[in-house]
Parts: structure tokens; C-alpha cells; sequence
């Protein structure tokens, strides 16, 4: 062999008893903490979170460093699959203004909501979640799971959110894209209850509902699109699960400088109490 390579003797059983350098050392370590991560994550981070994970464990890696162990050690994040619109289209509603503007950020929870509807599918058909996501704490504050979309499943959610966390009557807005469940009178009437504002983007615009698309976007990728749901009753656990679990409890978000909503939700919580 050290014939064939052109390598002395000598050279070949000095390198076979050499000790392992202090940098292979510690890129075995990372690799053994990046798997953990990434499996922690049920598959579903990149090297951008594993990166923020590593830093809150007091881990400082640059994350060039995250992406090549990943990509040694075969660790693929969930991607994304084609989208499919299924918002129903509705008549304009004449006076429901666009209080939003394509800013989904807020000073203090509960005081802007976005919502949408999406589907689960399953062996006996779809189920649809309609969720309600704070726009301060990027948090479901409100969801329902069902086999139908009716008006309904969206006032369920947000008879949620008004208890999770309460609004302020006459400033707080719930802003959605217009289909047909958010434009009916049965939800207009709830808002109107709860002295939530209604706003809506425009017809066939995503990116005037953006938030909420992400929020599906993310389900979907990162959990719904990897499982075969038999039933409804499993659709509905696994994604409530999911909602309480993993995206309220444990995941990481960019816009929230890479903590949890439930970390932000506290720490606002502390600060008033403090004040």
C-alpha cells in the first residue's frame, strides 16, 4: 500500500498512531450535538436554528461550520411541498377595510390577530384547522380542528384566543384573507361581540394574509405532509400537539431573535409586572 500511494513506511505508522487533533475532537463533538438537535426537532430545522439552539446551550459555532456537518452527516431539514389555494372566494364587503397593510408585527399580545383555514388529509377525508396567531408573540393564541370548515370552526378559534389571551375592545383587529367563513354575518357578529375590529386583505392576494400562510406553510411542511392520518380523531391530536408542544412550546423563531413564543409571551408578561 505505501508502494502503490508513494508513501514511506515510516510516514504511514507515524500517521496510523498519531492522536486525533484537537480540531477533529471537536467537530465530533458538534456532530454528536447537531444530530441531537436536528432529531430534538422531529427533522424539520436547519442550520440556521441548530446554529440558535447550539448559542442558547452556550455552544458558539459559526454556522458555515453547522451547514457542513449537516451536510456530511446527510442531516436534510423537511421541505417544502407545491402549495394548493383552497380559500373560497367571496362577494367584496363593502366598507371592511385592510387595517393591517401587510405589517404583521404588534407592540403587545392581543393586539393584532391574523386567521386562516387549511386543510389535514386523511383516509376518511379532510380535516381543517382554523387557527388564530398573534402577531407580538407569533403564537397560536386560538385553533380549531374539525371535518367541516363551517363558520363555526373559525368562531371556535377565536373563542379561544379571546381566552388565551384577551383583546382590547375596540383597538384589537383580526385581520384574514375574505373567504367566505370570516366575510358571513355569524363571525362578523362575533367580532363585534368581543369589540375585535375585522380586516381583510384582497381577493387572490396571499401576501395580504401572509403570516397565517407561513403558519400553514410551516404545518405542512414540517409535520402534516410526513404522516398518513387514518382518521379525523388522529388528525385532530396530532395537530394539536404539534400547535402546544412543538410550535408554542419548543420552536425556535427568526423574527423573535430565535426563542420560543411562550418565551416572549413570559418575558412581556415579567416586564409589565415589573412596570
Amino acid at each position: 500500500m505505501c508502494r502503490c500511494l508513494h508513501v514511506s513506511r515510516s510516514g504511514y505508522y507515524d500517521w496510523r498512531s498519531r492522536p486525533v487533533s484537537a480540531a477533529e475532537l471537536r467537530r465530533r463533538e458538534l456532530s454528536v450535538k447537531v444530530r441531537y438537535y436536528f432529531n430534538d426537532s422531529d427533522g424539520t430545522y436547519g442550520y440556521r436554528r441548530i446554529t440558535a439552539e447550539l448559542a442558547r446551550a452556550g455552544e458558539r459555532v459559526h454556522p458555515d461550520t453547522v451547514r457542513a456537518i449537516m451536510r456530511a452527516e446527510g442531516l436534510i431539514a423537511a421541505q417544502p411541498h407545491t402549495k394548493v389555494r383552497t380559500t373560497i372566494p367571496a362577494d367584496d364587503v363593502a366598507g371592511r377595510p385592510d387595517l393591517v397593510g401587510r405589517d404583521f408585527t404588534a407592540a403587545a399580545p392581543g393586539s393584532t390577530w391574523v386567521g386562516d383555514i387549511t386543510y389535514i388529509p386523511t383516509l376518511e377525508g379532510f380535516s381543517y384547522l382554523a387557527t388564530v396567531l398573534d402577531c407580538c408573540t407569533k403564537k397560536a393564541v386560538g385553533y380549531a380542528v374539525a371535518d367541516h370548515m363551517r363558520t363555526e370552526l373559525i368562531c371556535e378559534a377565536l373563542d379561544m384566543a379571546v381566552r388565551n389571551c384577551p383583546p382590547v375592545r375596540g383597538a384589537t383587529i383580526f385581520h384574514s384573507d375574505r373567504g367566505s367563513q370570516y366575510m358571513s354575518r355569524e363571525f362578523s357578529d362575533l367580532l363585534e361581540s368581543y369589540g375585535v375590529l375585522a380586516s381583510v386583505g384582497r381577493t387572490g392576494v396571499c401576501w395580504d394574509n401572509a403570516w397565517a400562510e407561513s403558519f400553514n406553510a410551516t404545518l405542512k411542511n414540517e409535520r402534516v405532509h410526513r404522516v398518513i392520518y387514518r382518521t379525523h380523531d388522529e388528525a385532530i391530536r396530532d395537530a394539536v400537539s404539534w400547535i402546544e408542544l412543538r410550535y408554542n412550546q419548543k420552536r425556535l423563531h427568526s423574527s423573535l431573535g430565535y426563542r420560543t413564543r411562550n418565551e416572549v409571551e413570559a418575558e412581556y408578561r415579567e416586564s409589565r409586572m415589573a412596570a
